[in-house]
């Protein structure tokens, strides 16, 4: 199966269970903490699943950042002159 094919299947779910959630609500009323929890729940996995198909049908932009090749010769010593040793404190000072 394919994703689209997922998701249609799961947004059909989501269907089945909306109605069904309906028909309890006409049972036991919308009041109920536990009746508003339910519709709340079924409510965010109706979004949720609206993000993944946007998500699934946008092109794909994640891609491999390109590589930076770091020269193995060392750095030039005056980029460091004015910054302490981390950890260690000044120079002209003990570590303790």
């Amino acid at each position: 199966m394919s994703v689209h094919d997922d998701l249609t299947t799961v947004q059909r779910c989501l269907d089945d269970l909306a109605r069904s959630v309906g028909r309890l609500e006409q049972h036991l009323g919308r009041g109920g903490l536990d009746m508003r929890r339910v519709r709340t729940d079924a409510d965010h996995l109706r979004e949720s699943v609206a993000l993944l198909r946007a998500a699934a049908t946008t092109p794909a932009a994640v891609q491999r950042p390109d590589l930076v090749t770091i020269p193995d010769t060392p750095y030039d010593d005056s980029l460091w002159i004015d910054t302490d040793d981390e950890g260690l404190g000044a120079r002209d000072r003990r570590a303790p």
